[in-house]
C-alpha cells in the first residue's frame, strides 16, 4: 500500500454541518453537494467564478442526482422530490415507505441512469450502532422496490465503470460489499465482502470510482481516503489534515480533480477547524462521468 499527503486546495469555505454527496456538472463546470441538516440545503459552487448558490430544504436531505432534463431528484427524509433549480419548487415523486425514525439517505444512478437509494435509521449512534431499521431501494417507475433490508446507515454507493458491479456499505459494520449487477434489468446477484476496516480505523462513508475501476472510499473519523483496486486490494491511502471526510467526486475539465466534502460532527469532541469545508486535489487518475437520471 502506498501513502501520500496531498497538496489540498480549500475550494469552498462551506461551513457545512454535514456536507455530503458531491456531484460534478461538466456542462456547467460546477459542483453540487448537500448539507444534510443544520441547515438542510443543496449547494452549487461555480468552479470559474467560485460563486455559491444554496437551495434550502424543508427537512433533512440525504442526497440527490442531477436530471438529464434539468433540475434534480432530491432525497429528503420523507420521500423523493423533483427540484426546479429556477424556482426552488419541490414536487413529490415518491413517498418513503419507511417509518418516521428512518430517513432516506445515500443515492446514485447506475450507468444506465437507473436510480438507487438507501436510508439511515436515526436511532444509530455510539450506544446503538446496529438498529437495522433501514432498507436499500431501486426506483422502478414510481415505486421504491426494496432490494436489501436490515440496514442501519447506507453509504459507499458506487458502480463499476462497466456497470456490472454495485458497491455498498452499511457504515457501522465497517465492511464494504460488492454485488453483481445486471445493467440491463437492474437485478442484483452474488454478494461478496470487498474489504473491511480494522477496529479504530473509522467508518466507510461516501465513495466513487475512477476510470481504472479504483474504488475511492472516504474514511470518516479516520482522516483518510482509501483507494481499493477492483480485486479488493488496498492500493493507496491519502492522509488528510482533518478527521471527517464524508464523500468524494471527480470533477474539473478532464475529471482530474477529486473533491471532498466534510462534516463537523466528530467523535468524542475530535474535530479539526478544517472540517465543514469543501476540498480538492489532483489524485493522478481521472474519474468516470456520473450518470444523470434518465
Amino acid at each position: 500500500m502506498r501513502q501520500i499527503t496531498p497538496k489540498l486546495k480549500l475550494a469552498c469555505e462551506a461551513k457545512n454541518h454535514l456536507g455530503e454527496a458531491p456531484a460534478w456538472s461538466a456542462e456547467e463546470s460546477a459542483l453540487y453537494w448537500i448539507n444534510c441538516e443544520h441547515p438542510a440545503e443543496l449547494l452549487r459552487w461555480d468552479a470559474k467564478s467560485e460563486a455559491v448558490r444554496r437551495w434550502p430544504m424543508p427537512e433533512r436531505i440525504g442526497g440527490f442526482v442531477l436530471k438529464r432534463s434539468g433540475g434534480a431528484l432530491v432525497v429528503l427524509a420523507s420521500g423523493l422530490f423533483d427540484l426546479d433549480f429556477g424556482t426552488g419548487k419541490l414536487s413529490l415523486r415518491v413517498r418513503s415507505p419507511l417509518p418516521s425514525h428512518v430517513a432516506l439517505h445515500e443515492c446514485a444512478c447506475d450507468r444506465n441512469g437507473r436510480f438507487w437509494v438507501g436510508s439511515i435509521d436515526r436511532r444509530v449512534g455510539p450506544g446503538n450502532l446496529h438498529p437495522r431499521g433501514g432498507s436499500f431501494f431501486r426506483l422502478d417507475g414510481t415505486e421504491l422496490t426494496p432490494v436489501m433490508d436490515g440496514i442501519s446507515c447506507a453509504n459507499g454507493l458506487a458502480f463499476s465503470p462497466d456497470g456490472d458491479s454495485l458497491y455498498f456499505t452499511d457504515s457501522p459494520t465497517s465492511r464494504c460489499e460488492r454485488w453483481s449487477l445486471d445493467p440491463r434489468t437492474g437485478a442484483i446477484g452474488d454478494r461478496q465482502t470487498f474489504f473491511e476496516l480494522a477496529p479504530g480505523e473509522g467508518f466507510v462513508d461516501g465513495a466513487t470510482v475512477d476510470r481504472e475501476g479504483g474504488y475511492w472510499a472516504s474514511i470518516v473519523y479516520g482522516s483518510a481516503l482509501r483507494r481499493y483496486l477492483p480485486d479488493g486490494t488496498l492500493d493507496l491511502e491519502v492522509k488528510l489534515p482533518f478527521e471527517n471526510p464524508t464523500k468524494v467526486a471527480f470533477g474539473g475539465d478532464c475529471l482530474e480533480m477529486l473533491y471532498i466534502t466534510t462534516t463537523v460532527e466528530g467523535i468524542g469532541g475530535n474535530c479539526s477547524p478544517l472540517n465543514g469545508g469543501l476540498f480538492a486535489f489532483e489524485p493522478g487518475v481521472s474519474g468516470v462521468p456520473e450518470s444523470c437520471l434518465a
